[in-house]
C-alpha cells in the first residue's frame, strides 16, 4: 500500500489552473476565467473551483477581489506548494454534514434535560457573541459538541471535535472566511440552532437529522454565495437537497 495520501479533487482542478498560468496563457495582472466558465469548461462543481483558487490564493498565485474576478499575482516557479495537504472548506462541511446529521438524529433518541439546558447555554453564549459582533465562535463550537455528547458515545464526540480542529487549524477555511464581511448571516444560523434544538427537546429523530442538514446546507450555501467573487448567482451544488438515510432506517 502506498503511503502517497489521495489527492483531493481539487487539487487536480489546482494543478490544471497553475498549468495554464505556467503555459503562457496569462501574465502578471491578466485576469482569469470566471469561476462559472472554469466550473463548465472542466465539468466540475462550482464548490471546487472555489476550493482551487482559494488553494491558489495562498500560494500567493492569484489575487481576488470581491466584485471583479480572479487576477495573476505571480507565475509559477515549480516549488513545492505548502497549502496542499489542506482539506477544502466544502469538503470538510459536506464531511460534517453527513455525520453530524446522524448524530443529531441519534442524539434525540438519547438526550437528558441536563443536556438541553448545557445546549440552551450555549446558544445563550452564541447570541452574546452576535450582539457584541465579535468573532468568538466558541458557542457554536460547543453546541454542536454538546449535541455528540448527548449521544453517549465517546467516539462520536472525538469525531465532531476532529472535524472543528481541522477547520480551526485549515488556511484555506481562513482565507474563505477572510472574503466575508456581512455578519448577518450568524443570526440566521442561531435560528437554525434553535430549531435543532426544538427537535431535540421533543425526541423527534427526523426533525433533528433534517434540522441539522439543513443547517449545514445554509452554511454552505452562506459561505458561498458571500465568498463569491464574479457572480452571485450559480445553480452549483455540492450536497444533495435533504439527508442521507440509509436503506430500511
Amino acid at each position: 500500500m502506498s503511503d502517497t495520501p489521495a489527492r483531493r479533487r481539487y487539487e487536480e482542478v489546482a494543478d490544471a489552473l497553475r498549468d495554464d498560468l505556467a503555459s503562457g496563457a496569462y501574465g502578471v495582472g491578466d485576469r482569469l476565467k470566471t469561476e462559472r466558465q472554469i466550473s463548465e469548461e472542466m465539468g466540475v462543481s462550482r464548490s471546487l473551483v472555489r476550493e482551487a483558487v482559494i488553494m491558489l490564493e495562498i500560494e500567493g498565485l492569484v489575487d481576488v477581489r470581491k466584485g471583479s474576478g480572479i487576477y495573476v499575482a505571480r507565475l509559477p516557479s515549480g516549488e513545492a506548494q505548502a497549502a496542499r495537504a489542506d482539506i477544502g472548506p466544502f469538503e470538510l462541511l459536506q464531511a460534517r454534514q453527513v455525520l453530524e446529521s446522524s448524530i443529531a438524529a441519534f442524539a434525540a433518541t438519547m438526550v437528558t434535560k441536563a443536556d438541553i439546558l448545557r445546549m440552551r447555554e450555549a446558544l445563550e453564549m452564541e447570541r452574546r457573541a452576535i450582539e457584541e459582533n465579535t468573532g468568538d465562535y466558541s458557542g457554536d463550537e460547543l453546541f454542536h459538541h454538546l449535541i455528540a455528547e448527548a449521544t453517549q458515545n465517546g467516539v462520536l464526540v472525538d469525531m465532531i471535535d476532529e472535524l472543528w480542529r481541522k477547520r480551526e487549524q485549515s488556511p484555506m477555511w481562513a482565507r474563505l472566511h477572510a472574503r466575508i464581511f456581512d455578519g448577518g448571516y450568524r443570526k440566521k444560523w442561531l435560528e437554525d440552532h434553535g430549531r435543532i434544538l426544538a427537535a431535540l427537546q421533543t425526541r423527534d429523530p427526523a426533525g433533528a437529522r433534517q434540522a441539522m442538514w439543513q443547517h449545514l446546507e445554509n452554511v454552505r450555501r452562506t459561505l458561498l454565495d458571500l465568498s463569491d467573487v464574479d457572480d452571485p448567482h450559480f445553480d452549483g451544488y455540492l450536497f444533495d437537497s435533504g439527508p442521507v438515510v440509509a436503506a430500511g432506517s
